[in-house]
């Protein structure tokens, strides 16, 4: 089959960068160095941008493809990197967290009381037998001390795997036996919705005997913050108080360097079937061009800016915008407990005022509810201190991306659309701020140092104007060094298609518009092939939320005698437009709209209206199980949804 996206719906707006934003000499300048030198840009990076104990001289090996090792003979260690150099250049005193939780109450952490806890948390890491190569999950809700953790296991040379707060007991498990986890560090519970979501139950339930597997054979200790407050039982000898440990350790702690290449973090892969997928991230190159991509991505002066990225540490953006990049450039960052709508639906407007927040870096499924609840929220909030704003996690349609730049961003604030991966471990593609002109819905170009390409299924480059796969042709600091445990399944999964090329194949198609700037079109497997033309959900959701009346748009392909497949689309309502109109014949006009917007092929078969869609915690829409719907079938597995009510309801309402 072709791997041709055939592209039919065109976006014309842009807009320059602010005037007086910034100089864009210096942005430019890191495009033509690395252009010059890719793999001399990598090493004054590295050498600039962190401490290293022992200087590297080698940039690259490359002479194992796909097993790259960056900076593999120097040594550093990431924790130092991120606290220690801070405190003793002298801005122990800046603030490091502003921690916001869930029911109003706040910290603030400077960065030498953060210094000090790690310190701490390490040496009881030390106590409980962690040493440096062992593995230790944490699963943890968005508090403090789920960054001074994954801190602590960093400082010791351990390796950490973050698991989601919103993972089951099973899920949790299956993880834990993976890693071959010593340590868990949990909570009773954190806050959601107002109201205690029990932790340490499942770590419990995840560590007994499970379906007859018996139990769980690695862990030795459980490490327990008290956030929730809600009974927990207690195993003797296995379970420690953070509370009581953690303040009466030695805040002396020197933290040793390790090679380059020592692993760093596990994180699994969300929306996994079977055996979960661990990606594996090593130490130097991976915090390269974390911080190397969160200073100049978001154009960050970390000695005045507030930046808040809303993403949970339980997920990639989590680990390289709030853990590590911003901690490893001497931010102030804004840390969030709860959800956006909780007690009210402005709480998140409401934070940006009260901090103060200057960058604000967040996923497109939240800005599209925010749209579907309307304007009027966020405009009772001052939310003039923001100069940057970001998007992540998926493509943002251009009419969100217009919302939020007209409604957040007072028609004046540069947006970077970023796309990467948990496998590429940091930004890969995304505007600059200082130096491009970006358009609404557009990722645009790779940054400075990062090589890109959209290719034919024979690894030939489309040329612009044409839609195909998104390839990076060349090894990057921060990319993946394999799954764990299973080296076979990296190579198979993302370089067996393009072996002969030596690309790494990242699962995306996309397009290069007249201009040669990238466009993201959704996952391959979400292409859907009606009437032998290849069409993208991402253009004809865009094509419906372009709609006054539509927030949020799914489409997926559903099997159709006649063209092969059909478009099913399934459309969120602005509650702005209801207050106004009747729902009545909407779907037909949505029907219509996408024939006039894009053209005849890609008018869906069938537009079903409904209150919500079915989105894993991270955001992303779980188009599979709207397959299911669209085909009649029994709805595959929820349990990694935030609300696994959803699926009942919208199964009820197509039927």
């Amino acid at each position: 089959m072709s791997s041709q996206i055939d592209h039919l719906y065109n976006e014309t707006r842009h807009f320059a960068p602010p005037e007086g934003f910034a100089d864009a000499g210096p942005a430019q300048a890191l495009y033509e160095s690395a252009a010059d030198d890719r793999e001399g840009f990598w090493a004054d990076q590295a050498h600039d941008l962190l401490h290293w104990s022992k200087p590297f001289t080698r940039t690259l090996d490359w002479s194992n493809p796909p097993f790259a090792k960056w900076f593999d003979d120097g040594e550093l260690n990431v924790a130092y990197n991120c606290l220690d150099r801070h405190v003793e250049a002298g801005n122990g005193e800046r603030i490091a967290l502003y921690w916001e939780g869930e029911l109003g109450d706040e910290r603030r952490i400077t960065y030498a009381e953060l210094t000090d806890e790690v310190k701490r948390a390490a040496n009881v890491l030390q106590e409980l037998g962690v040493e440096a190569g062992d593995r230790v999950a944490i699963y943890l809700p968005m508090i403090p001390e789920a960054v001074a953790s994954m801190l602590a296991v960093a400082r010791l040379g351990a390796i950490h795997s973050v698991i989601f707060g919103g993972f089951s007991a099973d899920s949790l498990r299956s993880r834990i036996d993976d890693a071959g986890a010593k340590v868990v560090i949990t909570a009773d519970g954190g806050y959601r919705k107002g109201k205690v979501s029990p932790l340490k139950p499942a770590v419990d339930m995840a560590l007994a005997d499970r379906n007859g597997s018996g139990v769980q054979a690695s862990v030795e200790h459980v490490l327990v913050v008290r956030r929730g407050e809600n009974d927990v039982e207690w195993t003797e000898g296995r379970d420690v108080w953070w509370h009581e440990a953690v303040p009466a350790a030695s805040a002396d702690h020197e933290a040793q360097p390790f090679p380059a290449e020592n692993p760093l973090f596990i994180l699994y892969t969300s929306g996994t079937t079977g055996k979960p997928k661990g990606i594996l991230h090593t130490s130097g190159g991976y915090l390269t061009q974390a911080a190397f991509t969160h200073r100049n991505v978001f154009d960050l002066r970390p000695e005045t800016d507030v930046y808040w990225c809303t993403a949970d540490v339980g997920w990639i953006t989590g680990h390289s915008y709030v853990a590590y990049g911003p901690l490893a450039n001497g931010a102030t960052q804004v840390i969030y407990e709860g959800t956006p709508d909780t007690p009210h639906p402005g709480r998140w407007w409401e934070i940006i005022e009260k901090y103060g927040v200057t960058i604000f870096y967040t996923a497109p499924t939240a800005i599209r509810s925010f749209m579907k609840l309307g304007r009027a929220i966020p405009q009772k909030f001052d939310l003039s201190s923001l100069r940057v704003l970001g998007s992540v996690g998926e493509p943002i349609n251009p009419e969100a991306w217009m919302w939020y730049r007209e409604v957040i961003g007072a028609n004046k604030t540069p947006i970077v659309d970023t796309w990467w991966q948990t496998e590429t471990g940091a930004i890969m593609i995304s505007a600059l701020p200082a130096v491009t002109t970006t358009k609404p819905g557009s990722a645009q170009v790779p940054i400075p140092g990062i090589t890109i390409d959209v290719v034919d299924d024979a690894g030939e480059h489309v040329g612009t104007g044409n839609g195909g796969l998104l390839v990076a042709t060349e090894p990057w600091p921060s990319m993946l060094r394999g799954i764990w445990g299973d080296p076979d399944r990296y190579v198979e999964t993302y370089w067996e298609k393009f072996a002969d090329q030596g690309f790494y194949f990242a699962g995306d198609g996309a397009r290069l518009d007249d201009d040669g700037d990238i466009w993201l079109l959704g996952r391959v497997d979400d292409v859907m092939n009606v009437s032998g033309h290849r069409l993208s959900t991402a253009e004809i959701e865009s094509a419906l939320v372009a709609h006054e009346a539509t927030a949020e748009a799914a489409v997926v392909g559903a099997s159709d005698e006649t063209t092969g497949q059909a478009v099913v689309a399934f459309v969120i309502i602005k509650q702005s437009y209801l207050d106004k109109h009747s729902p009545d014949g909407l779907a037909q006009g949505l029907r219509a709209w996408v024939g006039e917007q894009i053209g005849p092929i890609a008018r869906p078969r069938d537009v079903y209206i409904v209150a919500e869609l079915p989105k894993t915690r991270s955001g992303k829409i779980m188009r599979r199980l709207l397959r299911d719907v669209a085909e009649g079938r029994d709805v595959g597995d929820t349990t990694t949804l935030a609300d696994t009510m959803v699926m009942s309801v919208i199964s009820a309402q197509v039927r």
